[in-house]
């Protein structure tokens, strides 16, 4: 971002200190320190807000949250092809994984996770997924997914579309294939890009949107924000870069590259609400992981991981691979980031609902979006 305001230069001085100058001037990023800093007091006070956790009870789930991701690293190559996915257990702490086969459990559970056995492999409801995304869905549902927990391909409809005859022949056909169960949710899904206001956003054309994360050269953001070659105009007004790649529907995720005047960090910015919190790695949160997420509209929201690998039917088409959070979000909010701890997950793509009566929202993983432009994130 270009060099203006206060607010921006205060922010610059800081970088500065803590060595990110020189990252951005070309320099090797810093090395991660040995001891990681505890979690901000900001980031636990929107976990306490939004999760009804205490600051100790926040810090203690962002702890084992991220035991748990190296566990389930371990545990599905433990368990090869009896693996039926996995999930974190807020209440105990533990990740919980899945295998179809018994004699699976006593190698997992020496990883320290919790097991289930379960029917099907997560290679089983992966292929049903990939059935059904074959398949064109009506208006009236949502999405669907592999929900590890209840061993099925989860479709959701919109509770007031259920009985019509459209969605019925589409839950049918769903079924034929098998491991599907069928759930409501109150409202279509919808994209998260708003009409020009004030704030803290980017602008493309009328549209205005949120900064994901910084890649060395530019940032990642939603695809249905702009298209291949529209330029984009800073928070300022002023001229600040262009879109490079940009995929929507199918996928929701875009690479802008930006113009010499601004720079990137490895910070998601608090829009002057909390302090800004540092990037250091991208390594994915298991389903269950607490999630935050920073937009120019309403800034800090947390929730949880509610499935992965779903596929979101708007009404602009449907998007695949995507990560369903209970965390809310408001028109403007596309593009920006979601983080768990420290650790970069994706770009807000939609959902519904909104912050004050709640909702849920979808975010496209990072991990897709820099291995399809191939970039890298700028971390601390």
């Amino acid at each position: 971002m270009k060099r203006t305001t206060p607010l921006r230069a205060a922010i610059a001085a800081v970088l500065l200190t803590v060595g990110l100058g020189a990252a951005q001037a070309g320099a090797a990023p810093l090395p991660e320190p040995a001891a990681a800093p505890s979690a901000s007091a900001s980031l636990l006070d929107a976990m306490s807000r939004d999760l009804g956790l205490t600051a100790a009870e926040a810090e203690e789930r962002l702890s084992a949250e991220k035991a748990a991701v190296e566990v389930e690293k371990a545990a599905r190559r433990s368990a090869g092809a009896a693996y039926g996915g996995s999930w974190f257990d807020a209440a105990t702490g533990r990740l919980v994984v899945a295998v179809t086969d018994r004699t699976e459990e006593a190698e997992v559970r020496a990883l320290g996770a919790d097991t289930r056995l379960v029917r099907h492999s997560a290679a089983a409801l992966d292929r049903a997924k990939a059935r059904l995304d074959t398949l064109n869905a009506p208006a009236g549902v949502a999405g669907w997914h592999v929900d590890p927990r209840s061993n099925s391909v989860v479709v959701d409809v919109v509770r007031s579309e259920r009985q019509t005859p459209a969605v019925r022949s589409f839950v049918d056909r769903a079924r034929a294939g098998g491991a599907v169960t069928v759930a409501e949710t109150a409202q279509a899904p919808r994209t998260y890009a708003a009409g020009t206001v004030g704030g803290d956003p980017y602008y493309t054309g009328n549209v205005r949107c949120s900064i994901g994360f910084s890649v060395y050269g530019g940032f990642v953001t939603a695809g249905h924000c702009g298209r291949a070659g529209a330029a984009v105009r800073g928070w300022d007004g002023s001229a600040m870069g262009t879109f490079q790649g940009s995929s929507f529907p199918g996928d929701d995720y875009a690479y802008v590259s930006i113009h010499s005047g601004w720079w990137t960090v490895p910070v998601v910015l608090g829009w002057g609400t909390i302090p800004d919190q540092l990037v250091r790695g991208s390594a994915e949160a298991p389903v269950g992981s607490s999630i935050c997420r920073s937009g120019s509209t309403t800034h800090w929201r947390c929730g949880t991981v509610l499935a992965k690998n779903e596929t979101v039917n708007y009404s602009q088409g449907a998007v695949y691979q995507m990560t369903k959070t209970s965390v809310c979000a408001e028109g403007g909010d596309s593009g920006g980031s979601l983080l768990s701890g420290d650790q970069a997950q994706g770009v807000t793509s939609g959902g519904w609902g909104n912050c004050s009566s709640g909702g849920e929202t979808w975010f496209q993983p990072i991990n897709e979006i820099l291995g399809r432009y191939g970039l890298r994130l700028h971390t601390a």
